[in-house]
């Protein structure tokens, strides 16, 4: 098992914390069966101290892209169309690095073996979930850790960890459609930016090129929108599920429910929400990004890696809990079917 040395440290010195580690009983999160019943609420992880605070997000309609009279407006945002989008619960912040690695690094069957604790069937079943090869350089570039979110992760990463965390809390997670994360994003509103068009008021909820200092924040340091939501604009773009098909608006219907492209290809696929290195207008609710070959350009192996984006500096992800959890099939057919498979090379 690959562990870096600081990791390592750190879970020894955290020893005498076996008393508080979580348990299997921990992982149970208030339920709900209706929307008026859906509460806020953490995430706890097992085996560790971490938690990811979780939004209750009502369903309703809402006119999903941008007007033409938008300043800085794209021609993909549109035409505005309504969509019908199912209630769920959304992740406060972006996935920090502190939940992320616990993951990408192991760490939490590392402190089941420091403490002497048994797995318990959900841990076997995430035990078993594919975790990503060790990096080949510190992919924060050193910008901090710890509550900065985690970043330069390809989808399928991405994906891989809700697929993890799934099984290790019973509960199930996945990324945000773009429709839903347009949705959140909005939070009811119908102008440029959750908060208004006045885009002097940016500063006040994101980080971006203009006051970012040429990296990313720790998570939640800004005003949230009117749903709770943190960093919907700015300081990392975040992953959605689906296939950014440039034109995808134009030929869907209006009144739709629950859309989804699924991938059929790795490129491009949609990220949302800017980064700490664009511009404002990059900012706004409707505009939409596809990910890019290029963002593996410095990744020195061959073939790439299927975890890494090396020059994606400003993308990470958070994560999304529905309400009416999906059955088998629909997982199946919808919300966990990417294409082409995503497998590490045999190393012979």
């Amino acid at each position: 098992m690959r562990l870096s040395w600081t990791i390592v440290s750190l879970l020894f010195a955290a020893s005498f914390l076996s008393n508080n580690v979580l348990t299997a009983a921990d992982n149970a999160v208030p339920q709900a069966t209706t929307e008026a019943a859906m509460k806020p609420y953490a995430q706890p992880i097992a085996q560790t101290e971490a938690a990811i605070d979780m939004v209750p997000i009502p369903g309703g309609t809402f006119k999903m892209g941008s007007p033409e009279s938008e300043a800085g407006r794209n021609a993909d945002e549109g035409p505005q169309h309504e969509v019908r989008i199912d209630p769920f619960w959304m992740g406060k912040c972006e996935i920090t690095w502190n939940q992320y690695e616990i993951w990408g690094e192991k760490i939490d069957i590392a402190r089941r073996k420091i403490f002497g604790s048994p797995a318990t069937p959900n841990d076997e079943l995430a035990d078993a979930v594919t975790r990503p090869t060790p990096p080949y350089t510190d992919m924060s570039f050193s910008m901090g850790k710890q509550k900065h979110p985690a970043i330069c992760m390809t989808q399928h990463a991405a994906r891989m960890y809700c697929k993890w965390l799934s099984v290790k809390t019973g509960q199930y997670y996945r990324l945000p459609t773009e429709a839903e994360w347009e949705y959140a994003c909005r939070a009811g509103t119908t102008t440029a930016y959750s908060f208004g068009d006045d885009v002097s008021k940016l500063d006040e909820y994101a980080w971006y090129e203009a006051n970012s200092d040429e990296g990313y924040h720790e998570v939640g340091q800004k005003k949230p929108n009117a749903w709770g939501l943190h960093d919907m604009h700015g300081n990392v773009s975040e992953w959605t599920l689906d296939q950014y098909v440039p034109d995808t608006y134009a030929n869907r219907k209006s009144g739709v429910r629950n859309p989804l492209v699924v991938p059929s290809k790795l490129f491009p696929r949609v990220v949302r929400g800017g980064g700490w290195d664009d511009s404002a207008t990059l900012l706004r609710s409707a505009v939409r990004e596809g990910s890019d070959e290029d963002w593996k350009q410095q990744d020195p192996q061959i073939p790439q890696s299927i975890w890494y984006h090396t020059d994606a500096l400003s993308v990470g992800f958070r994560i999304v809990r529905p309400l009416k959890a999906p059955s088998d099939e629909e997982k199946a057919t919808l919300w966990d079917k990417t294409a082409p498979e995503q497998l590490d090379p045999v190393v012979e």
